[in-house]
């Protein structure tokens, strides 16, 4: 269960309507009804200040609390894959849905023959992999150029600028993961 529907459940256990428990908390109405329904967690400091209008310890308010996750998503070919399109000659298709719950971002990258993506530059302790399934590729990392083909595979850190370039006379394509920058 998610912190909105507990925060729902323990409210109307107490006999408390959303405007009641707004006036006892001293919590807006509006911000409230975003936790209920899950459009926002909430602070710890939100999280007693509903504890101690409703009657109970933070504690109760926890219990039963779980991350929901799959710990399997599969993803059979194009079903419901979403595709991002960079510009005329490249696109990224991600490789697993719900990429918010995950801790890497697997894409496949492809880009014709001659073209590029746009420069990148992600946030620090962001990190890439890539691997290429089908034809050459050039990635520029700064001012360096690495040259890879078929079953190569390159490992840098995102933060630097990066581009990716075709420079084959067929497609590229590369399976190419994403970590979200260490926090």
């Amino acid at each position: 269960m998610k912190i909105g529907g507990r925060v729902r459940q323990l409210r109307q256990e107490s006999g408390l309507t959303l405007e009641e428990l707004s006036n006892k908390s001293g919590i807006a109405l509006a911000s409230l009804s975003r936790m209920e329904n899950d459009k926002m967690v909430g602070t710890l400091e939100s999280h007693m200040k509903i504890c101690k209008a409703i009657g109970i310890t933070l504690s109760k308010l926890y219990t039963g609390l779980e991350r929901e996750k799959k710990d399997i998503d599969l993803h059979k070919g194009k079903q419901d894959a979403e595709v991002f399109v960079h510009n005329k000659t490249s696109s990224s298709e991600l490789l697993t849905s719900k990429v918010l719950d995950k801790k890497m971002m697997p894409i496949m990258l492809k880009i014709k023959p001659n073209g590029a993506t746009t420069k990148e530059e992600n946030k620090i302790g962001t990190e890439k992999f890539i691997y290429v399934l089908d034809g050459e590729l050039e990635i520029e990392i700064g001012n360096e150029k690495y040259s890879l083909s078929k079953d190569d595979s390159l490992y840098f850190n995102a933060s630097l600028p990066h581009t990716f370039r075709n420079t084959g006379k067929t497609e590229v394509r590369c399976i190419c993961t994403a970590t979200p920058p260490v926090l």
